[in-house]
């Protein structure tokens, strides 16, 4: 079960990675056709917006769930010295994962919308609503993550295992 649970973690950073690497790709084939034969790719840019997207959230629940977010750390010596910095850590956690629920609620009715209108990209005529519902299922696991582990830091005082210390 451990082993499914540690592959099923890592499915969204595999998709981050193909997504990235073909951006990579993408962008290393429209610069030499730009430059060499004045022919560059007409939908790189829609191709690149969408790949961004994929590659963003999809390591959104990795991130949340490794507590790797950039964080600012003005406050870390008083409250190491107060002795509330888990304390702190929960609660910023699961206030972001309540936080989270709100913009992924609206993003699933801008992908119903997008779906009814008949949205899609400009030159290949992409769907938009499959990119907002990944959008919106990354931040609904995300945010499900944040308070997950928000709870287990309220509770127990430590990460979950498998966690880096945040």
């Amino acid at each position: 079960m451990r082993a499914f649970a540690r592959t099923l973690s890592q499915l969204p950073l595999a998709v981050a990675a193909l997504a990235l690497f073909a951006l990579m790709g993408l962008t290393f084939i429209d610069v030499v056709l730009r430059s060499v034969i004045n022919a560059p790719i007409e939908a790189a840019t829609e191709l690149i917006r969408l790949l961004m997207a994929v590659v963003v959230f999809s390591a959104l629940p990795a991130v949340s769930w490794r507590g790797n977010h950039i964080t600012v750390d003005l406050l870390d010596g008083l409250l190491r010295r107060l002795r509330v910095q888990r304390a702190m850590e929960a609660l910023v956690s699961l206030a972001c994962g309540v936080a989270l629920w709100f913009p992924a609620r609206r993003i699933v009715d801008l992908a119903e919308r997008a779906r009814s209108y008949g949205d899609q990209t400009e030159y290949l005529h992409i769907p938009t609503f499959y990119i907002a519902w990944l959008i919106a299922v990354s931040v609904f696991v995300s945010a499900a993550i944040l308070v997950f582990r928000g709870l287990a830091l309220a509770v127990t005082g430590k990460v979950p295992e498998g966690q880096a210390n945040g």
